[in-house]
């Protein structure tokens, strides 16, 4: 039996659901650190059609519209032209925002580590994520996964220059 086999990778562009979902976590938790450095934030995004939903826990100072942070994320990815269903102006959003759970805070408050010292605090429920790096492409990433996003980086900026009108912002290259 042949062991060959293609090994392909796929990136998506800021405008595919779940990029645009990060992007405006991305913008919570920046948002929260800007006004607070000592937030922290476990902050999740859902979309579906013209709909929004901002989530988690965040424990902060910080005063924040959630609904601002992500139509203003919607709109600098693109979604603002007037046949988009999904809109910056027109998507509903909802806040599902609360303070950060008893048990989590628990594990992870200064308090809580008293006479320990910081590196002994607690994280919460963080997972811890890792790869790998090869000599395969300048950047010591998989080619495949490099090539993805490359091909994904040029929709982007082809869509920007407005040199192919009917692009739009959700892509995906493998």
């Amino acid at each position: 039996m042949s062991q060959n086999y293609i090994f392909s990778s796929e990136s998506v562009g800021e405008g595919h659901p779940d990029k645009v979902c990060d992007t405006i976590s991305d913008a919570v938790l920046d948002a929260c650190l800007a006004q607070d450095p000592r937030s922290r934030v476990a902050c999740e995004t859902y979309a579906k059609s013209n709909l929004v939903v901002v989530g988690g826990e965040i424990t902060t100072r910080a005063r924040l519209d959630f609904n601002a942070i992500a139509r203003q994320t919607i709109r600098d990815i693109g979604y603002t032209h007037a046949d988009d269903v999904f809109h910056a102006d027109r998507v509903m959003i909802l806040n599902a925002v609360t303070s950060q759970s008893p048990d989590i805070a628990q594990g992870v408050d200064a308090r809580s580590a008293e006479g320990k010292g910081t590196a002994e605090q607690g994280a919460g429920d963080q997972g811890l994520m890792f790869g790998y790096a090869t000599k395969e492409t300048p950047e010591l990433m998989p080619a495949p996964i490099m090539f993805a996003h490359q091909l994904g980086r040029e929709l982007t900026r082809i869509r920007k220059t407005g040199a192919i009108k009917w692009l739009r912002p959700d892509a995906k290259s493998q």
